[in-house]
């Protein structure tokens, strides 16, 4: 396996990664108190999209020919470290 298609991989594992905390801050939302709640489907909204954007830039990478491979993989490597950052701002907060 060459070295792009494992990178694409584990990009897609943290993807899945990304869903399965998501899905855990949805369940904390429906124990939640109302105020929280509103807090709650905020940061969750703004993960969503910010995952949105990660599974294009991942959509990109797939497609990149070698001339943009490089280009394409540091606007992938931003989005996931914005990512990774919102996820653990909203796991610590709430």
């Amino acid at each position: 396996m060459d070295t792009r298609t494992k990178y694409v991989e584990k990009l897609s594992a943290d993807i899945v990664e990304w869903d399965n905390q998501i899905e855990r801050l949805k369940e904390k939302m429906e124990d939640a108190e109302p105020e929280a709640k509103a807090q709650y489907a905020q940061s969750i909204a703004s993960l969503k999209e910010k995952r949105n954007q990660a599974a294009e830039k991942l959509q990109n990478l797939h497609v990149a020919d070698d001339n943009e491979w490089e280009e394409v993989k540091k606007g992938a490597e931003q989005i996931w470290e914005e990512m990774k950052t919102m996820l653990k701002e909203n796991i610590t907060k709430h």
